[in-house]
C-alpha cells in the first residue's frame, strides 16, 4: 500500500503598511503570498491614505502594538518566512527588530520601503539608521532598489551594473546574508537584478515590460521571494521563480482597470481566466 506524503502549506508573515487601493503594501503582500501557494499573515505597521496617483497621508501605529501583533502570530502559528516592508519610523523599526530577534532561524526578506512610486516619503529619515543597524543584520535577503541602496549607504545612486555590484558588496558589510539589487531604475530597456550571496554574484536578466502598471512591484517581488523561501527553495531558485511570476503579473496587468495613475500588477494572472 502506497503512503502519500502531504506537504503542509507554508505560512508567511508580512510586516508592512496598508495601501487602501490594494496595489501595494500589505494588501499586495497578501495577494502575492497567496498567489505563490502559501498562507499569508499580516502585522500592520502603518495606515496610509493613497491611490494609484499618490499618497496623501501616513499614520504610523503604536510600536508596542506592532510588536504585539508579531508576538501573537509567533505564539500560536508556525511561521516559515517573514517579509518586512514599510516600517515608517525608528521606533517601529526597533520594535520589529526586538520582536523578531528570538526567531533568527526563520528566513527574513527585508524590502526597505522608503519612497512611494509617486515620490512620497514612506520612511522617517531618522529611521534609516535604525533600519540599517537593527534590521539589516536580521535579513536573510535585502531587496533594495537603486535609490534605496544609495540611501542606506549614503552614496550616489548606481547607474550601471558595475556600480550595482559594488554597492551590493558594501551593503553586505552591514549584516544581511544576501542582497538583491533591483535594477529597474537603470536607463534603457534592460532591467537586470544583481544577487550577491555566499555563492557569489548572480545576474537575473529582464526586459522592461511596457505600460504603467507597476504599483507595488517591490512589495510583490519581496513577498513572492519570501513565499518561495518558505517552501524550502534555495535563494537563487526562489529569486528566479519570483521574478518570472512578477514579470507575468506585470504583463497581464492590462486586464485590470484600477485607477488613473500607476496601476497595480495582476497578482492572480495564473488563476483568473482571461476575458473572452
Amino acid at each position: 500500500m502506497t503512503t502519500l506524503t502531504i506537504t503542509p502549506i507554508r505560512n508567511v508573515l508580512s510586516i508592512a503598511g496598508s495601501d487602501p487601493s490594494g496595489g501595494a503594501g500589505i494588501q499586495a503582500d497578501i495577494k502575492a503570498i497567496t498567489a505563490c501557494g502559501c498562507y499569508a499573515m499580516a502585522a500592520l505597521t502603518a495606515l496610509t491614505a493613497q491611490n494609484t496617483q499618490g499618497v496623501s497621508a501616513v499614520r504610523p501605529l503604536d510600536p508596542d502594538f506592532v510588536a504585539e501583533q508579531i508576538r501573537m502570530v509567533f505564539a500560536d502559528i508556525r511561521v516559515d518566512a517573514v517579509k518586512i516592508g514599510m516600517i515608517a519610523n525608528a521606533e517601529i523599526a526597533e520594535a520589529v527588530a526586538r520582536a523578531l530577534e528570538p526567531y533568527r532561524g526563520v528566513p527574513v526578506v527585508l524590502d526597505p520601503v522608503m519612497i512611494a512610486k509617486g515620490g512620497a516619503a514612506l520612511l522617517d529619515p531618522a529611521a534609516v539608521a535604525v533600519l540599517r543597524d537593527r534590521l539589516l543584520p536580521l535579513a536573510t535577503l535585502l531587496t533594495p532598489n537603486l535609490p534605496e541602496a544609495a540611501a542606506l549607504l549614503g552614496e550616489a545612486e548606481a547607474r550601471d551594473r558595475d556600480a550595482m555590484a559594488a554597492q551590493a558588496g558594501r551593503l553586505a558589510t552591514l549584516g544581511p546574508a544576501a542582497i538583491l539589487m533591483k535594477g529597474g531604475h537603470l536607463a534603457g530597456q534592460d532591467s537586470p537584478d544583481c544577487l550577491l550571496s555566499g555563492e557569489g554574484i548572480c545576474w537575473f536578466e529582464g526586459m522592461r515590460v511596457p505600460g504603467g502598471n507597476t504599483h507595488g512591484t517591490g512589495c510583490s517581488l519581496s513577498s513572492s521571494i519570501a513565499a518561495e523561501l518558505a517552501k524550502g527553495h534555495p535563494l537563487p531558485e526562489a529569486v528566479a521563480s519570483a521574478k518570472a511570476w512578477l514579470q507575468q503579473a506585470i504583463a497581464a496587468a492590462d486586464r485590470l482597470e484600477v485607477g488613473h495613475g500607476h496601476g497595480p500588477v495582476h497578482h492572480f494572472h495564473a488563476l483568473w481566466p482571461a476575458a473572452t
